[in-house]
């Protein structure tokens, strides 16, 4: 089609997180790929122009700016992407239009946004300097599928490299809307995958200091095989933002948190992270 010769390496960038994440926000899409707000929104409504996205106003915040999903062309270009965000198993949607309404009428939406937000910022960071960057952005549907084996259900799993530094993590995006028995009970699918796979730490990332208190109270002298570890919404990822359960007094950078690719078995770890340069 013509109009596929007319995308470029950042737009097919771009369609390839719209296909895994489901939906991204212009603010979102600005900061990881773009130069100014001007020119996001020019390419934006080229994009929207020749159906490569689809758009809809975010009803989340009240700001009005645009969300966006993929339209006909990007599911052309990624026929199997993910689909439903509340059912995971749900048959295929007949059209971009149906795969968008699943995204709209999401009871997840604010929280895919939010948990979107933090692989963002930290695209957005390495853009500013040669040693940084994000290796590896899984959703929860692909995190879920690939760790099957323990049983875990990551809202995102990620590879930030500094450097020669790497670090894979879990994310758990908190929005306070769950008691901490449950959110701690998640733990265990995690402590499952320490015993055949990776040893990456899971960030809880929380709205308040007040809930963050209370986990880090919680999980105090309970020992885990994986560092776990706290985090507050507004602040920035990539920097000093995060405390070990096991260092209640300290702040450390994602790129000091301790990380343990797992055993180089293919069998019982095969998405073992392998650097580029490795190879």
């Amino acid at each position: 089609m013509e109009h596929l010769r007319r995308l470029t390496l950042r737009d097919r960038q771009l369609l390839a997180w719209l296909a895994e994440h489901y939906v991204l926000s212009a603010d979102q899409i600005t900061d990881a790929a773009f130069t100014s707000r001007r020119s996001a929104r020019l390419r934006l409504a080229t994009l929207h122009g020749i159906e490569a996205v689809s758009r809809f106003v975010d009803i989340t915040t009240g700001d009005g700016q645009y969300l966006y999903a993929l339209g006909p062309l990007g599911m052309l270009v990624h026929p199997t992407a993910y689909n439903d965000p509340d059912r995971p198993d749900a048959r295929p949607p007949r059209s971009s239009i149906e795969r968008t309404e699943r995204i709209v009428g999401s009871c997840r939406l604010a929280h895919l946004l939010g948990t979107n937000q933090l692989f963002i910022d930290l695209l957005a960071h390495a853009r500013s300097q040669p040693n940084l960057r994000l290796a590896r952005w899984w959703s929860e549907q692909h995190a879920t599928a690939a760790y099957a084996m323990a049983g875990i259900r990551p809202d995102g799993h990620g590879v930030w490299c500094v450097g020669e530094q790497q670090v894979g993590f879990f994310l758990e995006h908190d929005n306070g809307t769950e008691p901490l028995a449950v959110v701690l009970r998640k733990l265990r699918g995690y402590e499952r995958l320490t015993q055949f796979g990776p040893r990456y730490p899971v960030l809880l990332r929380v709205r308040s200091r007040r809930r963050e208190a209370n986990l880090l109270r919680a999980l105090a002298g309970v020992p885990t095989p994986m560092p776990v570890a706290t985090g507050i919404h507004n602040e920035h990822p990539a920097g000093p933002a995060w405390t070990l359960t096991t260092e209640p007094g300290l702040r450390r950078w994602l790129h000091e948190l301790p990380c343990d690719h797992g055993p180089d078995n293919p069998a019982t770890n095969p998405h073992r992270f392998t650097h580029p340069d490795d190879d």
